[in-house]
């Protein structure tokens, strides 16, 4: 499905609103010591992110990884995005897996509001970016 410029600039703020979203969602789960689902949400608005800067570029993908390497080549390796957003993703990442896969894992709640803090500094990022 190819998208002419302007229902991509439309899905684009879509993206970016469902990162908004997953900010709220986050300090929802926090205050009610829901880290597995914070992890969860943290990713995916950093996630959603991503998606907005590739659909700036036309990058297509269903993998999460293809995305991330993607995002590594061409924000972090080019020096577009300092190399802290590149840890930030990455970091997201292993909490939601961790979350999400490994039986008994246990979330430290400061580890989670400090990445939730990372989450929405990176999110001010990329909008900054598709806004210059």
């Amino acid at each position: 499905m190819s998208l002419n410029e302007e229902e991509r600039n439309e899905l684009i703020d879509y993206r970016l609103s469902q990162a908004e979203e997953s900010v709220e969602e986050v300090s929802i789960l926090l205050n009610a010591d829901k880290l597995r689902a914070a992890t969860s949400r943290i990713y995916y608005g950093i996630f959603y992110a991503v998606m907005a800067l590739a659909l700036k570029y036309e990058f297509k993908t269903s993998k999460h990884q293809q995305l991330i390497g993607w995002f590594n080549k061409e924000f972090i390796h080019t020096g577009l995005f300092d190399k802290i957003y590149g840890k930030i993703l990455r970091k997201a990442y292993q909490y939601r897996i961790e979350g999400d896969y490994e039986p008994m894992s246990q979330l430290d709640k400061e580890e989670v509001e400090a990445l939730y803090i990372d989450m929405k500094t990176f999110i001010q990022r990329v909008r900054k970016y598709l806004k210059s």
